[in-house]
């Protein structure tokens, strides 16, 4: 089965030329051009892939995250033409697993759909090779069930925010350089840009610890990378 991916962007020639490079290879596109559309397609259709524009008529695209955040978590991809810093993290925190700046690269966006759906696929994989269940003093992670829990609550996660805990887990008391991890969960994609492995740290902390600047699991060894308490 191909998969499917859902286009969101309020200009009909972005989507059509989208749908066309998409299409060409071997991916089925469904397409909307404001987010109530996107919503309704989201939750009946249940795509691999949102592909999302944040300057819709009807919305904001942060809040078609927020809300899609609350029932699924499909990868999504950010196009906008909102480059500043302080956008790009609001939708990475919001929710966004990835986020490219117009005018972009058909090229980089096929090379970032291909990492995901790749991703997608070890994950089946692995799910049905091995699972584990991590014990780290209050915290739990089932990788047979993805689901995570802290002092018996259970935490929702983003899909990379799963991938980056699952990979510090697996490598309990190891310090992982921003590198290897990029290069583990990103594909590389995005090596000369750590801000979305901050983003994703930083989400991770808050949504872990009780006072995020005083991290219980998760160590950050400066200029360096990241580790997860072996203590």
């Amino acid at each position: 089965m191909k998969p499917l991916i859902l286009i969101v962007d309020d200009e009909n020639s972005i989507r059509s030329f989208l749908q066309v490079s998409i299409e060409t290879q071997g991916y089925k596109c469904i397409d909307a051009a404001n987010g109530a559309n996107a919503l309704m397609l989201a939750i009946s259709h249940n795509p691999d892939i949102l592909i999302l524009d944040l300057g819709l008529p009807d919305m904001d695209g942060l809040e078609v995250i927020k809300k899609l955040r609350k029932i699924s978590q499909m990868p999504i991809i950010i196009i906008s033409a909102r480059g500043h810093d302080r956008e790009k993290v609001e939708a990475l925190d919001a929710g966004a697993d990835d986020y490219l700046t117009k005018p972009f690269s058909v090229t980089e966006l096929l090379a970032r759909i291909r990492v995901i759906l790749r991703h997608k696929s070890n994950d089946n994989v692995s799910s049905e090779a091995e699972t584990f269940i991590y014990k780290i003093k209050d915290l739990i992670i089932d990788t047979d069930k993805h689901r995570i829990w802290n002092y018996n609550e259970e935490i929702r996660l983003t899909p990379y925010e799963y991938k980056v805990l699952v990979l510090l887990a697996k490598n309990q008391g190891k310090v992982l350089t921003h590198r290897y991890i990029i290069e583990n969960i990103w594909g590389g994609i995005v090596t000369e840009d750590t801000q979305a492995l901050r983003v994703c740290m930083g989400n991770l902390r808050r949504k872990l610890s009780e006072d995020p600047s005083q991290p219980k699991y998760i160590i950050t060894e400066i200029g360096v990378g990241y580790r997860l308490t072996d203590e």
